[in-house]
């Protein structure tokens, strides 16, 4: 679609967030409310990085993929986070041309990452599962880091090839973005030019991204749910489905999140719908995965009990 008239183009040097609302009333609050979840954000993914890397017993493939989930979703919220809480505070809430090129690019990697991450994770469980003798020998260092150093490399591409093409394309007058951070959908909205390749290379893009990482998803707890059923022992039942619990939670709550927003009926797809959904699996989500996986799991509150009595005894 062809967008504004060439003539009002100019050189643009910063935008300006016009985040999550504009009522100075609620600016304190939400202020306190969203930096008592970053602070949690932090504690629990950082916590879970090092219980994980300083716990031996936790030296198995399936909190190595913790570890990495805890490192992407303390990567997308830092990215978001800190600066949405910044212009809480601030009379004007501006971002320069190149942070928010940078946000955007490193937002984008970190959500990618999550995705395919999350789905290496359900083919772990699925491994674990259904092929418990070979579990270790097919689960060994090599494939692990392939399976997780994989999304990382794709998800750089992908964002540093989507973030290039869209700063490539001239601005118009207007640099107000409506939203809390830098997203290519309002950043597409104050192009000139004609965005129709854009927006469906980037259409494509998230399509495959989601499906693909979903279908691994879905495919590995097929094949679980098919062995579970098949398992005699009601006992043995229970211990399957019960390790994957926290995953199939996260699951949930991440996929869902985004496909309530990638499946809303053009009639009631909103900016303000698109921003409380953003802000939920921008920051909310990201607070809630170590609760899950340390609430929910025994392992976890072992070792962090284990980690506890060592650093009392040692000091």
């Amino acid at each position: 679609m062809e967008k504004h008239n060439h003539t009002a183009m100019h050189k643009v040097t910063e935008f300006v967030l016009t985040g999550i609302t504009d009522n100075p009333e609620l600016q304190a609050p939400l202020f306190g409310i969203f930096l008592v979840i970053y602070l949690v954000t932090v504690t629990g993914n950082l916590g879970m990085v090092i219980l994980t890397h300083l716990d031996s017993k936790l030296h198995t493939p399936m909190y190595f993929f913790l570890r990495h989930l805890s490192i992407t979703d303390l990567g997308y919220s830092t990215v978001i986070g800190p600066k949405m809480m910044v212009n809480f505070v601030v009379h004007k809430n501006t971002i320069s041309y190149n942070w928010c090129a940078t946000q955007l690019a490193f937002f984008e990697t970190f959500i990618i990452t999550e995705l395919f991450i999350l789905s290496s994770m359900a083919y772990d469980r699925y491994v674990a599962i259904c092929k418990p003798l070979l579990y270790i020998v097919i689960m060994a260092q090599k494939v692990r880091w392939g399976l997780v150093l994989t999304p990382y490399l794709y998800s750089t591409f992908v964002s540093l090839f989507l973030t290039i093409k869209l700063f490539k394309l001239s601005f118009c007058g207007s640099n107000v973005i409506r939203y809390f951070y830098c997203d290519s959908v309002p950043l597409i909205s104050l192009l000139c030019s004609d965005t129709h390749e854009l927006e469906l290379i980037i259409l494509i893009f998230s399509g495959c991204n989601l499906l693909c990482s979903l279908l691994i998803v879905l495919v590995s707890y097929m094949f679980i749910l098919v062995a579970v059923l098949r398992m005699n022992s009601s006992k043995g039942r229970y211990k399957a489905f019960s390790t994957c619990s926290s995953h199939l939670t996260a699951v949930v709550v991440f996929y869902g999140t985004l496909l309530f927003m990638y499946l809303q009926p053009k009639s009631s797809h909103t900016f303000a719908v698109d921003k409380m959904a953003s802000v939920f699996y921008t920051l909310v989500i990201p607070m809630l995965n170590p609760l899950i996986y340390g609430l929910r799991n025994k392992e976890v509150k072992d070792a962090l009990r284990r980690t506890l009595i060592d650093a009392k005894f040692s000091t």
